[in-house]
């Protein structure tokens, strides 16, 4: 039987060899960038809301592992979800990578993110792009990781 760790090393490395929705977007309604600038990390999200809904979603960008493939699996999480939906999400995920809230309160893909509230410096890397899609929700072109 796998342990968690050998999960969570599978997921994020099979996300980070083959990020889902990784191409720019023609037709995005909204799109903004993302930086962490202590570690170098870059990400563009582009979204496409059709009636209120994420209709479509994608990023493309350079990072480390754990930045690609949170923002692989939150590509997968946010497609049919409505903007307060995916606002939700946002801050269910951010809990439970900050530590201030159990794995169990998001999707079992997004909890094995859990794990990186022990590495402050990882969870930038693991927000980066919900931080990203967040500011592309909002209207604004740029996101930051504080």
């Amino acid at each position: 039987m796998a342990t968690m760790g050998q999960l969570y090393q599978e997921v994020i490395l099979d996300h980070n060899r083959k990020p889902r929705n990784f191409r720019p977007m023609d037709g995005a309604t909204r799109d903004a960038e993302g930086h962490n600038p202590l570690c170098g990390d870059r990400v563009h999200v582009w979204l496409r809301l059709d009636e209120g809904r994420i209709a479509d979603v994608s990023f493309e960008g350079e990072g480390c592992a754990i930045s690609k493939a949170s923002a692989s699996i939150m590509t997968q999480e946010l497609m049919g979800k409505t903007a307060e939906e995916a606002r939700e999400l946002f801050e269910r995920f951010h809990e439970v990578v900050t530590g201030r809230a159990a794995a169990e309160t998001v999707s079992a893909k997004l909890g094995i993110f859990a794990g990186v509230s022990a590495f402050p410096m990882r969870v930038k890397c693991a927000s980066l792009g919900w931080h990203t899609m967040k500011a592309a929700l909002d209207g604004s072109d740029a996101a930051s990781t504080e």
